[in-house]
Order: structure tokens, then sequence, then C-alpha cells
């Protein structure tokens, strides 16, 4: 096979711009902090309305396309690769990460003492809407950015059959500017930094978060050295995982993962408060579904709180900036599949996953508050949120048990996180890629190596990592604007290869052989 040829220029480039940037807060702390928060406040503010109206249409546009004759196009015509199972927990690993597991410990607590729609802080009701926030805010609008992103590459790469799996080659493809390369080199310039800076919100919480459990099962006080070494150990697994490939790395990292997740969510249903866990969940569930358009395009514009800003606009954004690499990942993961099985699995399955384990995490969390047994909020606020976490589980009996338990997750959350986005960045950087091509194993150990340098480097020099959290969601904006031409551009491919044919021919022209068919 010819040797693929890597874009030297854009892999510079972009290490260079991230570097550049993590080294100069380290130099300017307090200059770059206030610059970015002014930024991010700034943008946040003029673009808000404009974020929510572009999610919530989002979701709209996938609900259409799932009912719709187009929901029956198959992307490629060949059976799935993966079962459903190890599809849908690829997926869920890759896009969710260990920071998921901190926030459904923790989340409930800000919404309860600082509670959106005017509703009274640290009430009864301000306790219903913080479970109610909490499965809004990952559930159908978050795995919808995820799904509605990931459409357009996937139509692009295995139903016109272009070359080129990253963001930059979509668009050239559906604008036809491939003649201004210029432009996909910002584009891709645009992803690879929101890539390390979304990252960068994972690991800021992720790895202090390990370490804590890691000092706590072992009996020692958690380091500036346990946090470097923790960080190797995880870039070691990834680094292996991605080495050898999705089918034997990432596949089976995912599968184990799931099924640690869903014991120990389980574990806790069963030795926790069950009823309350019930009881608040569905609660959660009816508040949401009530109020879904209200909680989805809520502005705040009288009061001005600050709430939408700093919580639903600031998560979608979020959610923006992991996108490219979701869709990406998606892309090469959902061979095989139709358009409206994506849609289904992406948005219901994802949100159902969250749900579980939030309902579970989040109302063990607010029922000790409840008790009295631990002060969520005020130990969240004067200790933060890892020692508030380890507080809970050592709540439980085999508390060392659970606190494993935990580590062993947010350890296998994080080193899925950074595979696929390994695999993507790789990608990203090699033109032309074919269908049934995949970047190179050492361009995607190369990712790897840098993906754990740039947090070494940060926590060396102690970079704030909140402005490069916020620098990288600020750039969750240009991102949108790319992703409406492509969304607008995949809609007119469809019109004009499948709007002249009737929705019955593409039901049997998605039907597969006898044997093409997937054993699940």
């Amino acid at each position: 096979m010819k040797e693929r040829k890597y874009d030297l220029k854009l892999i510079v480039t972009s290490l260079v711009l991230v570097l550049g940037i993590v080294f100069y807060l380290a130099v300017k702390p307090e200059q770059g902090t206030e610059a970015a928060n002014w930024l991010f406040n700034t943008l946040t503010t003029i673009f808000g309305s404009y974020t929510l109206i572009f999610t919530f249409l989002s979701l709209l546009t996938l609900v259409f396309l799932f009912f719709s004759k187009y929901g029956n196009i198959r992307l490629d015509q060949t059976k799935p690769e993966y079962s459903n199972f190890s599809w849908v927990a690829m997926m869920l690993s890759a896009g969710l990460g260990s920071a998921t597991v901190y926030w459904g410990f923790v989340e409930w607590a800000y919404y309860y003492t600082t509670p959106a729609l005017g509703v009274t802080p640290e009430s009864s009701g301000a306790y219903e809407w913080a479970m109610a926030y909490n499965l809004f805010h990952w559930g159908f609008s978050a795995w919808g950015l995820y799904c509605i992103a990931a459409l357009p590459v996937a139509y692009h790469f295995h139903v016109r059959k272009n070359k080129g799996l990253s963001l930059s080659a979509v668009f050239l493809s559906i604008t036809g500017w491939q003649s201004k390369a210029w432009i996909g080199k910002i584009i891709d310039l645009i992803f690879i930094f929101t890539c390390f800076g979304g990252l960068s919100i994972t690991l800021a919480l992720s790895i202090p978060m390990i370490s804590e459990g890691i000092a706590k099962v072992l009996g020692i006080g958690s380091s500036f050295t346990m946090n470097i070494i923790i960080v190797i150990i995880i870039s070691i697994i990834y680094s292996l995982s991605s080495y050898i490939g999705i089918e034997k790395g990432m596949k089976r990292i995912s599968d184990l993962n799931t099924y640690f997740a869903i014991a120990f969510a389980l574990l806790l249903f069963i030795m926790g408060p069950s009823i309350f866990i019930l009881k608040n969940t569905t609660n959660g569930l009816g508040l949401m579904f009530q109020n879904f358009i209200q909680m989805s395009l809520w502005t705040d514009p009288i009061d001005n709180g600050g709430f939408p800003e700093g919580w639903t606009i600031f998560y979608w954004l979020y959610w923006i900036t992991y996108t490219p690499f979701m869709a990406i990942f998606v892309t090469k993961v959902s061979k095989g599949r139709k358009i409206k099985e994506l849609i289904l699995n992406m948005v219901i399955s994802g949100s159902f996953g969250c749900w579980f384990f939030f309902g579970v995490l989040t109302n063990f969390s607010m029922n000790k508050h409840i008790t009295g047994a631990i002060d969520v909020p005020g130990v969240l606020d004067s200790l933060g949120g890892n020692v508030v976490i380890m507080q809970i589980l050592g709540e439980l009996p085999w508390s060392s048990l659970f606190i494993l338990m935990f580590t062993i997750i947010s350890t296998l959350f994080l080193a899925t996180t950074l595979d696929s986005a390994s695999y993507t960045l790789a990608a990203t950087v090699t033109p032309g890629l074919k269908n049934n091509q995949d970047p190179s194993a050492l361009l995607r150990l190369f990712w790897c190596v840098m993906l754990a340098v740039v947090p070494l480097t940060m926590i060396l020099i102690k970079a704030p990592l909140e402005t490069i959290k916020t620098t990288a969601i600020v750039t969750a904006i240009p991102l949108t604007i790319i992703l409406v031409i492509m969304i607008i551009g995949f809609l007119k491919w469809m019109v004009k290869d499948y709007g002249h044919i009737a929705a019955h021919q593409i039901v049997e022209e998605s039907v597969l052989k006898p044997e093409e068919k997937e054993i699940v």
C-alpha cells in the first residue's frame, strides 16, 4: 500500500499555537485570565441566544430526519462492523469522559444554591429543579449536538465516498472551495485547538479526582508527583489502545468500562436510598419534559441572573468543542448503520445512559445532604468536589471497594476519551484518507504522546487551567458557524441524491443481504 502523507505544517503550527498559549498564560497568568474571562462573558452574552436556538433547531432537525424517508439511508451498503452494545459503548465512552463521574455527584449542588427560573435557593423546589437541570444538560440536546455534527461527516465519507476524514474535508466538499486550501487549514487549526482545550477541561477535573481516589484507597495523601504518575499511567493505557487499533483496543476498553459503570451505579442504587432515587429521578424527568422548550430557550432577560450563560449556554458550547472529534470518531465506527440508527443510538441511548448514571449518582449525593450526613454544597465550596465525592463514597459499607471502582471507571473513561481524540487528530492531519483506510498507528501514538505532554506541561508550569478552558469554549462559537454550513450542505446533498427516490425504494436499497446482516 502506498505510504500516506501527513500535513507536517498543520501538526507543527497547531502544537506551537497550543504550547505557545500555555506558556504565555504561565508567564502572565493574571492578564491572560482577565482577558479570557472578559472575552467569554462578552461572547456568551452576544451569542447566547444564537447558541440556544442553534441547539434547539439541531434537535428538531434530527427528529425530522428520523421520521423522514432519509432516515433509512444506509451509511455504506455493508454490514455494521460492531455489535450494538459495543457501538453504543464506544460512543458513550468517547463522548462522556471521566468528568461525567465528577459532575454526577456535585453538579446538583450548584443548581440547588443558585437555581434557575426564579426558584427560591436551597428550597424543596430547588432540589427538584436541580435534578431536572442535571438530566436536561446531559440529555437530548447535548447528544443532539454530537449527532448533528456526525451526520454530515458520515454522509460525506460513507455515502458520497469523498476523501478525507476531517472537518475541513467535509466543509470544502460541501462548499466546493477545494482550491481555497487556506480555509481548510484554519478549520483544522480551530479543531485541533478546541480538541486540546476541551480535553484540558476533562483533565483538569479528572486527574486530581483520580489522584484523590487512589490516595484514599492507599491511605496516603495526594500530591503533585502522584498527578504526574497518573497522567503517565493513563497515557500508557490509551497509547497502547490506540496503537493496537479500535477493534482490539478502544472496543474492548469501552465494553469493559460500560460493564464497570453499570455495576457501580447498580450497587449504589441497591445500597443507597433506592426509593428516593427512583422518585426524584422520575420527578426530574417529568419537570424536564414538561418544561423542555422553556429550559431550552430561557435567557433570563429581565433579572439577568447569569444562570443561562454560566450553565446552559456554557454547557452547549462545551459539548460543541467535542463535536468535531466525536463526529470523526462516530463516522469511523458507524459504517453500515442507517441514519435513523445513528440518531436513535446517539440521542436516545446516550441520553438514557446519562439519565441512569446521573439519576443514581446525583440522588445518592443529594440524599446525603437532605439527611444531614454531609453538607455537600458547603464542603464543595470550601474543600472542592474531589473531597466531597470521597466523603460521599466514604458513607458506604466497604467504602474502599466503591472508591476503587470509582477510580477505575474514571481512569477508563479518561483513557477512552483520549484514545478517540488521538484517532481523530491523526485522521485530521492525514489528507485524502479513504473509506477503507485508517491513519497510521505511529501517527496515532504521536498524538497520544502530545495529549499527555500538554497537560503535564500545564501541571509543571502551573498554568491556569480555567483560562485554557475558557479560551477553548470561546472557539466553539466559530465552530457553530462551520457546523451550520455543514448541516445545510448535508441536507442539500441528501435532497439531491435521494429527493427523487420514493421512500419504499430507499427502504429496499437499505436492506442487507442475509450474509451481510450483523450478528449482535
